[in-house]
């Protein structure tokens, strides 16, 4: 079954929308097989503002409304604890608020871009969109991440080569409650980052201490500017440190 099969036989879907690559090439491809498909995004702490933005530009490019709503990740308990499953207390608050915004501008079908590379065995949040009958179409479909990206590329997609992104509360260690502090301390380092260059990488929180998680095509120059890091986001931590190990 090709994707534009899938958008023929399920003709209208509400699609659960973050300006990634993979949920908006779903996008793309529902607009592109003449489906009836609403973007519903949800904004919460866990996102940076960059991804916001994106999706924004994303869902304009494809000339499809966007529809925002407001979620508050750490008013569930079971989220700002932070347990090793938390990805699937969150999922459930995510997809909850997407399945009634779908439902009151009158989408049954909802779909999300999990795509055929991901591994779903080690994923709780899977889980949860199992539990809500989330349909993934692109993996489905058999569409890899690398075939996406082609693809999207193909479409005129500026997010064709967008690093995958993990959202804000992964910075934080398993069993170590999420604030909104750590995470828009997260933020702000991560932000000053990619003021500097660098893309694909990851600030970790280690106590008060930050650890730069870099690709191992940056991680030279990320060595090499050790100290012009550590004056961008020394403020924000008790100590900075690159990783030796590479993301």
């Amino acid at each position: 079954m090709t994707i534009r099969d899938f958008f023929t036989v399920h003709p209208r879907a509400a699609i659960a929308f973050s300006g990634g690559v993979d949920s908006t090439f779903l996008l793309y491809a529902a607009k592109e097989a003449g489906a009836d498909a609403a973007a519903i995004y949800v904004r919460s702490q866990f996102q940076p503002a960059f991804e916001y933005e994106d999706a924004v530009k994303m869902a304009e490019r494809i000339g499809v409304q966007m529809r925002v709503i407001g979620v508050d990740a750490l008013a569930d308990e079971r989220v700002r604890a932070n347990p090793a499953d938390r990805c699937y207390f969150c999922k459930i608050n995510i997809m909850g608020a997407i399945r009634r915004a779908a439902a009151e501008d009158g989408y049954n079908l909802i779909c999300d871009g999990t795509n055929a590379s991901d591994d779903v065995s080690d994923r709780p949040g899977f889980k949860a969109l199992q539990e809500f009958g989330i349909r993934s179409p692109l993996r489905e479909c058999g569409l890899t991440k690398a075939r996406i990206r082609e693809l999207a590329k193909k479409a005129g997609l500026s997010v064709w080569n967008k690093p995958s992104y993990a959202c804000l509360a992964t910075r934080i260690p398993a069993g170590e409650v999420i604030t909104e502090d750590k995470l828009r301390t997260t933020e702000a380092a991560e932000t000053a980052l990619f003021g500097m260059g660098f893309r694909d990488f990851r600030v970790r929180m280690r106590g008060g201490a930050a650890l730069v998680q870099v690709t191992a095509a940056q991680h030279k120059e990320a060595v090499i500017r050790e100290k012009e890091i550590e004056a961008a986001i020394g403020r924000l931590y008790t100590s900075v440190t690159i990783d030796d190990h590479t993301r």
